[in-house]
């Protein structure tokens, strides 16, 4: 029997209960559990497994840097960028801040977490990820103050144009390249359809069926000719 813990503050507690989700069906696959505890101070998550499977332990490694690269800078830039956008255009922006170092980024955190029995996410991340959050002072000092919704546009066209990645929406879900829904947005607060698809830097947004109100308005503005409607 192994067994490895995941833990983090409990005001931050939507981060393990997202850990538990996501890590749900490599868990059952395996044989392995799950259990949430939620203490006075702190959420654990408590995985059990009849034999080590480093299938899981590469999955929860990969999910708790999905947690910081998205959850934990999430936070930091919506705390330190001071631009002229409403708190909507804000969130996409961070969104779009997150995808455009996403790859490197959470590369870089798996490497700096290592293989251990126990995990403390805001652990990780004050002691061992100080030279990341220098790299995000710097990207978050480099948006000027008045940067507005034009500039939005604009940053997200260009990311957009530089991004060869696919992915489908069919309704108000977002799938990746390999069919399986994207629910990452959760860590921002909330599931969140605009911000779902920014988070996975899509160069091509493929619309199956009918789109909801609203969200083709978004799809027109920042993905223009990149939105395939059938």
């Amino acid at each position: 029997m192994e067994q490895i813990t995941v833990s983090e503050r409990k005001d931050r507690s939507l981060y393990i209960t997202y850990l538990y989700n996501v890590l749900s069906e490599v868990l059952l696959s395996s044989g392995g559990s799950g259990e949430l505890l939620f203490g006075e101070e702190r959420a654990v998550l408590i995985v059990r497994l009849q034999e080590p499977c480093d299938a899981v332990r590469k999955a929860i490694v990969e999910k708790i840097a999905e947690v910081i690269g998205i959850g934990y800078k999430y936070e930091f830039l919506r705390d330190r960028l001071n631009v002229c956008l409403g708190k909507r255009e804000k969130k996409l922006l961070c969104a779009a801040l997150i995808a455009a170092d996403y790859d490197s980024d959470t590369n870089y955190i798996c490497r700096k977490i290592g293989k251990k029995s126990e995990y403390t996410v805001d652990g990780i991340f004050h002691f061992r990820l100080t030279a990341l959050q220098e790299k995000w002072e710097k990207i978050a000092s480099y948006v000027p103050d008045g940067f507005g919704t034009g500039d939005l546009k604009k940053f997200c066209e260009f990311l957009v144009g530089e991004s060869r990645n696919k992915i489908y929406l069919k309704g108000n879900t977002v799938f990746g390249e390999n069919f399986i829904p994207l629910k990452r947005s959760r860590l921002t607060g909330e599931e969140d359809t605009e911000t779902e698809i920014m988070l996975s830097d899509a160069g091509f947004v493929y619309c199956l069926g009918e789109v909801e109100e609203g969200i083709d308005d978004f799809l027109q503005k920042y993905y223009a000719e990149r939105a395939i409607f059938s």
